[in-house]
This record gives structure tokens, sequence and C-alpha cells, in this order.
């Protein structure tokens, strides 16, 4: 007869045959049985526990891990206001296509229809959060339902899934092995039929162009893409979760990054194009009633979902299919001597030297204060490929979408689909984790910076050596400049005074500050070279934010 085993020993052996290296939470009565068996599990490879200070911080560290990894990152909480603190984390992450298992500490089982101590219903609240909810009602199940949420995390469209563990589950004997290993999909081609229609488009378009979204992103995807890009030259817009897919060598194909606003390059080129080949393209990153306004001539939508279909997005040739494989495919079938055309050509040219002139633009700002180009500009000279830069939301987070160039996928990262505040210092301590040895930046306003800025205590006690930029300008500023462009003034925007140095002091982190172009280089220098976290407070001049809804085209506020 096999050992007797716990429910909550079962589910961590589960973790492990799915490769799980980590759990990010907070305890509780109703789960501290799993965070018990977690810290002194004599399992080899056994995930390692990292107490956070607030739920949702800990699974948007866990969402970080799912986009970084494309493997969920795991999440476990107490039950009540324990699992409702993560519903936040967990919507951003089903948004946004990131793989997060979430474990929710429950009631015993015979009190679950009692008014009792935390007691909530966890499965029912987080259906609306999750992709997949359920309640294990006999450890035995455990391993089946914790190994159905990593499936269904990774399947279609990636996303957060929910478990809810009442406690007396967790401590109930199990009887059951557990679920080996999940065995690797295997790809789906497109029809050879279908595979030519999509030939003859592209041969004959004048201008096709590629508009590269989150599913794009990774390292699968873009290494199939650029195997096409190296055949044949065409331009590429990227989404923000799209950021990266363009490498060195490939610079010439990269004409920018779209959403929020319709007045950038991307959107030019895009109403220009008589053929958008989206690939991976997910609508909740840039809607298309944005982009294709006009309602382009043609669409090809490749990816491993069906789309959304809109009056605005309504594709000629829908790929259900791996994409990486679609585009090998594609690449494969392309004629040697397909190119577009002298006048195509020439058209893009133009439009690239205007382009590649948006971060030379002359910069002022007022004493003691640094303008958002000169920050993007003094930060890209100190990174190199391999760093990380994680962006909250807020006006940085146009600028740094706008003027920063990143050149592998999955290493600037946005909340573009929820734009959620407070997930840059969680996502660089997730970055951090899984790119140990690699520079890892996290960039905040002053306003989102402190919905998460208590993880700095986490950053310091697990010695991470993360640079955390905060644009510090008093104000709520992506809210007050959109006001202020609607109605003429702002409201509800202002915030008060805090001195960021002393802050990050006081958890035992480094605290500079830096007014200037020169001050900031020499801070970062400082900041690489540092053991643990660093704060650099950057007073911003945000004067020129109007220039961000400046029409190239009629602009659309958001």
């Amino acid at each position: 007869m096999a050992d007797k085993k716990r429910g909550s020993q079962a589910l961590i052996k589960s973790m492990i045959n799915q490769d799980i290296k980590y759990v990010f939470g907070i305890p509780g009565a109703k789960v501290d049985q799993l965070f018990e068996d977690l810290q002194y599990s004599d399992q080899p490879n056994a995930p390692q526990l990292i107490v956070t200070r607030h739920e949702q911080n800990a699974a948007f560290i866990a969402q970080g891990i799912g986009r970084l990894t494309g493997k969920p990152g795991v999440v476990a909480t107490t039950s009540g206001p324990g699992v409702s603190n993560l519903v936040t984390g967990l919507m951003t992450a089903t948004a946004e296509g990131d793989p997060v298992i979430g474990l929710g500490g429950q009631v015993p089982r015979d009190d679950l229809a009692r008014l009792t101590h935390q007691s909530i219903p966890s499965k029912e609240l987080m259906s609306v959060a999750a992709k997949s909810s359920v309640e294990v009602q006999d450890a035995n199940n455990l391993s089946e339902a914790f190994t159905n949420a990593y499936n269904t995390a990774t399947s279609g469209k990636a996303g957060a899934t929910f478990i809810s563990l009442p406690s007396d589950v967790l401590s109930d004997n199990v009887e059951r092995p557990e679920m080996a290993p999940l065995a690797k999909s295997e790809r789906t081609q497109t029809s050879p039929t279908t595979l030519n229609k999509v030939i003859d488009m592209i041969k004959n378009a004048k201008l096709p162009v590629i508009l590269a979204g989150m599913r794009a992103s990774s390292q699968e995807v873009t290494e199939s893409l650029h195997k096409l890009l190296e055949k044949v030259a065409l331009p590429v817009v990227e989404t923000y979760q799209g950021a990266g897919v363009i490498s060195h060598e490939l610079i010439d194909d990269y004409f920018g990054r779209v959403g929020l606003f319709r007045n950038q390059i991307g959107d030019t080129l895009l109403k220009q194009s008589d053929l958008v080949i989206a690939v991976g393209y997910d609508p909740v990153e840039y809607e298309a009633r944005n982009w294709n306004v006009e309602h382009n001539d043609q669409i090809i939508n490749i990816d491993s979902i069906s789309p959304e279909l809109t009056v605005d997005y309504q594709p000629d040739v829908v790929i259900e299919a791996d994409i990486a494989g679609t585009l090998d495919a594609l690449t494969d079938a392309l004629p040697a001597d397909y190119k577009l055309s002298t006048e195509t050509v020439h058209q893009l040219t133009e439009l690239r030297q205007v382009f590649d002139r948006q971060n030379e633009v002359k910069t002022t700002a007022k004493p003691g204060t640094i303008h958002p180009i000169d920050i993007v500009n003094e930060l890209q000279k100190k990174v190199d490929d391999n760093t990380t830069v994680t962006v909250d939301v807020g006006s940085h987070y146009i600028w740094m979408a706008r003027h920063f160039r990143i050149y592998r996928p999955r290493h600037l990262l946005f909340s573009n689909g929820m734009q959620t505040l407070g997930v840059s210092l969680p996502w660089a301590i997730a970055a951090k984790l899984v790119r140990p040895n690699e520079k890892v930046v996290s960039v905040s306003g002053d306003g989102g910076f402190l919905f998460s800025g208590q993880e700095l205590e986490t950053a310091v006690r697990l010695n991470l050596n993360i640079v955390q930029l905060i644009w510090d300008d008093g104000y709520y500023d992506m809210v007050k400049f959109q006001e202020e462009a609607k109605y003429g003034k702002n409201a509800g925007v202002k915030l008060g005074k805090v001195n960021f140095v002393k802050y990050a002091e006081s958890f035992g982190a480094t605290g500079l500050r830096a007014t200037n172009p020169d001050e900031l280089s020499q801070a970062l220098d400082q900041a690489f070279n540092a053991n643990g976290p660093v704060i650099i407070d950057i007073p911003v001049d945000y004067s020129d934010n109007i220039k961000l809804k400046s029409a190239l085209l009629k602009d659309i506020l958001n």
C-alpha cells in the first residue's frame, strides 16, 4: 500500500510534476497546511515559498512569471479577503493572456453553507476573473484539479485559473497517485489551400503590413517571424505586448508600436495598408475600431485561437493553428523572388525617416526636473538586449511605449489589456527570479508605485538588484492630461508629496534622486552596481504631454 499523504502534500507533488518553481502568497488559517508543507517539504524540487506583503501583488508576481516563461505562476492565499484580494491580479492575467494558477483557502466543507468566519463563495467570485474556477470537495481530486487548472491556464488564450481549497481537504488523506507531467501539444498546420490563398493575397497587395500582437511574443513565434522577415522584408507594427519581436538585425522592418491614441507612425502605416497580417493579435491590446477606422481592404488573422469578430474586425482569412508552424509554412511557400515594389519601398523609407527622428527632438524641462524623452534616452544608453524593463501605467507608460526600444520579446512588459496600476515592481521581482543574472528595471509613476511599493521589502528580503525608477510629478498624470484635453481643467488627480529616497531607505534599500540627465546617468550606473534594490526618484516635467495626443491622424481619447 502506498504511503499515506495529506492533500496538501499531493498538491505540492503535482506542482513538482508540472515544474512549478515558486508559490507566492500570504498565509492564513484556512491555507496554513499548504504553507507548512511547502516550507518544510522533503520533496526534491519543491516550489520555493515566497511570502509577499499583499495578495494582489503576489498575483502580479505570478502573472509576471507566467508572461516571462509561458508556464503558470502560482499564488496561494487564505480564505475570505485573502481570496477577494486576488481578483484584480487574476482578472489582469486573464485579460492579458498570462497563465496563472490561484489557490485560495476555504472554510471546512461543513461550514460552506454557514455564515462562518471568512466564508465567501470563492469559486463563484473567481468565475468572472479566471478562465476556470473550481472547488475541490475530495482530497483525491486535488492532483487532477491542479493539472487541469495548469492545462486550462496555458491552452488557447492563456489566462488565470482558480482552485478553492477547503482546509479539511488539504489535511485529508490521499490514496490516488498524482498526475504525471503534461505532454506537449502537437503543432497544428493550416491547409495547403488556405496557405496558397494567403500567398496570393500577399503577392497581390501593394502594402502588406504585419501587426504583431501578444501571442507573437513567445520565443518560438518570434524566431519563426524572424525567418519570414529574413526571406521577405515586410513592415512590422507591434502592439505593446508584442514589444521586442523585431531584433537588431531586422530593425529596418520595424515601424513602432500602436496603442491608446491613434496617432503613431504605426497607425499611419496600418491606415495606408491594403493588407494587414495580424499575427497573435488580441483586441484587448488595441481595439480594431481604433486602428481600422477606414476598414482595411483585406485582413489575414493568424493565431492559435479564434478571433473575436466585430464590425471593425472581420478578417478575410482566419487561420486558427500553431502560429510558429504557420509562419514557417508561409516562409517556405513564399516565392524566393517576391519583394515589395520600388514605389512601396520609397513610401516606407520616407515614413521611416519621420519615425527615426522621434527620439531626436530638442527638449527643455523646468529647472530641477527632467523631460520624459531625456529619461527614456538615458535609460536606453544603460541597458542591453538582455535587460528586462517592466512598466507601470501612467503618462510615463505612453512615453516608454512610443520611444523606448527593445529587441527581444517579453523584455519590455506593459499592462495594456486592463492597464492595471501597480504591476511594475511585482513584475520586476518575477523577472529577477527568472533572469537572476540580467539587469531588471521597473518604471513607475509616483501614483502607481504606491499601489505595490510595499513589495520593496520583498525585494530587499530576497536581495534582488532591481532598479526602480519613479517618474515623480505629484499627480495621477495620465488622467490629468486627458481631463485637461477634454475639459480644459482637471479634477481629483493631485497627490501629496512623498520622499521616495527616505521611503527606500526605510525598507533597507538604496534611495537616489536625479534632477537632470547627467545625475540620472550617474544614478543608473550606481544602481546597477548596487547590492539589492534601488529607487531613483526622478522629478519629471510633463509639460509636453499634450504632444502625446497631437494627431498624425484624427485622435481618439481613450
